[in-house]
């Protein structure tokens, strides 16, 4: 059974703490935009799809609350107005990726649509909106399962060799259950080739600074026993050299891809592209349909989005007392004190360096000039 990290019922939000993981399983209560707006930039939450996921239904839990205690403002309009502040301040929490914004853009016109009809209520304006987010954590998790099977399948059929019929398969950070409503995207397309007798191994980096695909990445393989190894970032090239065990693709996920197929992903990725292009390994970009931006022409327009310098400097870890044997979570730290940090959330990988890019509409390729037409897609 795939991890369940994101619980929604009858209004009430709860998601799993993956600042705890894979130490403890902690569910905490999302009940107001602002406890939601927190949970996204502490990253307690995070991964593109599951940021705009828990923005949108810790709003229709805020929302739902109101309607309970008979305390939403008396108007549509006045309904509306509280919505579209509260969206704008959700987007405010993280700014690289687009899913987010997407999400929010996509219901403030739902919440204007309605506020606008002459016999809507305040109540007929919130329960839009509550309609509309529930939507959105069922399609996602719908679109990851198709983006997993269209992934398998490409990688089957383009990136085996002659004679081969199970890939090895190496991924970064972490796009599976936790960073989505469920299944994933870039290990959702593991999971697909796991399922359908394709995956022979998978890798999975540890992620520096936050570690994680060794925290989260590593936490969902052995979760899914998933046959699978980590490594750290600088093992790649390593591992790529070696004929032996060859690594047949690299699947990242995305938080935001340009028009042009430029695609930010977590710092790291792009290394990846370059070390799969000297080596020959299939580079794909998994991602739904709303982290492509068609709006921003290229990865230059994006904004990269840079994280505290202690995510450099220390390290959370289980400790272990050496006379009682009893174990807590600690933070320590594991730089020289003082030491300038630049600490970068996320990389642009051009699309020159990448080979195919996954979505729930299928696979796009480049045409025979280097090009993607990513607006193909959405057609």
């Amino acid at each position: 059974m795939v991890l369940e990290a994101i619980r929604y019922n009858d209004g009430k939000l709860s998601i799993i703490d993956q600042l705890q993981l894979p130490f403890l399983e902690r569910f905490i209560e999302i009940q107001t935009s602002e406890a939601g707006w927190q949970a996204i930039k502490k990253m307690q939450v995070r991964g593109a799809p599951a940021i705009a996921i828990v923005a949108a239904l810790s709003l229709a839990s805020e929302l739902q609350s109101l309607l309970t205690q008979g305390k939403l403002p008396g108007r549509a309009e006045e309904v509306g107005v509280f919505i579209i502040e509260k969206l704008n301040y959700l987007v405010s929490s993280r700014p690289t990726a687009v899913n987010l914004s997407d999400a929010a853009r996509k219901l403030e016109a739902i919440v204007s649509d309605r506020s606008k009809y002459t016999e809507s209520t305040a109540q007929d304006v919130a329960n839009a909106f509550i309609k509309a987010a529930e939507a959105m954590l069922a399609k996602d998790i719908e679109d990851n399962m198709a983006i997993g099977e269209n992934g398998a399948r490409w990688i089957c059929t383009k990136a085996l060799p002659a004679g081969r019929s199970k890939a090895i398969v190496l991924t970064h950070c972490n796009t599976g259950s936790l960073a989505t409503s469920g299944y994933g995207t870039a290990l959702g397309v593991i999971r697909s080739l796991m399922l359908n007798g394709s995956l022979r191994h998978a890798y999975c980096t540890e992620t520096r600074p936050y570690n994680q695909g060794s925290r989260l990445t590593a936490f969902e393989l052995l979760h899914d026993k998933i046959p699978a190894s980590l490594i750290t970032d600088s093992m790649v090239a390593a591992l790529l050299s070696r004929p032996a065990d060859r690594v047949d693709a690299i699947v990242v996920g995305a938080d935001r891809v340009a028009a042009n197929g430029d695609t930010a992903n977590k710092i790291g990725t792009y290394g990846l592209a370059v070390l799969a292009r000297h080596h020959g390994v299939k580079f794909l970009v998994a991602a739904p349909l709303t982290t492509i931006d068609l709006a921003t022409q290229s990865g230059d327009e994006i904004i990269i989005e840079e994280r505290p310098s202690s995510e450099v400097t220390r390290i959370k870890g289980l400790q272990e007392d050496d006379v009682t044997g009893d174990a807590k979570l600690g933070t320590v730290r594991i730089a020289a004190e003082g030491i300038d940090v630049w600490n970068p959330a996320f990389d642009i990988t051009p699309f020159a360096l990448i080979d195919g890019i996954i979505t729930e509409n299928g696979v796009a390729e480049k045409d025979e000039d280097g090009r993607f037409h990513l607006e193909e897609l959405f057609d």
